[in-house]
């Protein structure tokens, strides 16, 4: 499918729940594919760590390769690297369908983007807590999705920090309908409406789901909790 397409696609289904894989039985990796695809979910987040950028590691394009074979849901790559560009033809070759990189990785990242937009994917950018949301505003018109972490990368189980909510408010006045505003983080039943509130339509959720007995009944929640923050957001 084409980037354009799974954009769309995204877009019209938002609020978009994103269960990061992250946090799957990598012992019943297809089970849990099909549990997900059964609830409903729009697309994959992958959590890829080098334990350089980040201190802790996960998995790279040969995982990620294997996951492909598994099913036909979008791939939304979150490349917590320090070098993404050196192995940008890794993971669109795995079959990544976004990509997203760090503003503390690559502070440069115009031509790593429109690489990842060449390429027909959808090019996002991450910026972590403590970055001000000023120093990605140059590059937001070559990004079809934004990241906001709402806790510091690297480690899954955090608790989601309120200095995310002026960004996401913040970005959400810059950027155009149709680009994806994202938030990955302690994102969970407690969290996911102040998130909404503040603009988000994308949500990265991993414990939030996989902690629960239904994955289906997990994300309609969330969706709905986020639906309606969303709606009962005052105008301004």
């Amino acid at each position: 499918m084409s980037r354009t397409a799974i954009l769309r696609n995204l877009v019209h289904d938002a609020p978009v729940i994103a269960p990061s894989v992250l946090k799957v039985d990598y012992g019943n990796l297809h089970r849990e594919v099909q549990l997900l695809e059964r609830a409903g979910a729009s697309v994959l987040h992958l959590d890829v760590m080098d334990a350089h950028f980040v201190p802790n590691l996960s998995y790279g394009p040969m995982v990620i390769e294997s996951l492909r074979k598994l099913t036909e849901l979008p791939f939304d790559a979150h490349l917590m690297i320090s070098d993404p560009g050196r192995y940008l033809d890794d993971y669109l070759s795995a079959g990544c369908d976004a990509i997203t990189i760090h503003i503390e990785a690559v502070p440069e990242p115009q031509s790593l983007l429109r690489d990842i937009r060449k390429a027909d994917r959808l090019a996002g950018i991450v910026l972590n807590p403590d970055t001000p949301v000023e120093r990605i505003r140059p590059y937001l018109d070559l990004c079809d999705l934004v990241l906001v972490m709402s806790v510091n990368p690297g480690f899954g189980g955090q608790k989601f920090m309120p200095i995310a909510l002026e960004k996401l408010k913040q970005l959400r006045s810059w950027l155009p309908a149709e680009t994806l505003l994202s938030v990955d983080g302690g994102i969970g039943a407690g969290t996911i409406a102040s998130a909404a509130a503040a603009g988000a339509n994308y949500f990265v959720a991993g414990s939030a789901i996989f902690d629960q007995p239904d994955y289906g009944a997990a994300i309609r929640h969330l969706a709905d909790l986020a639906r309606t923050a969303a709606a009962e957001k005052p105008r301004e």
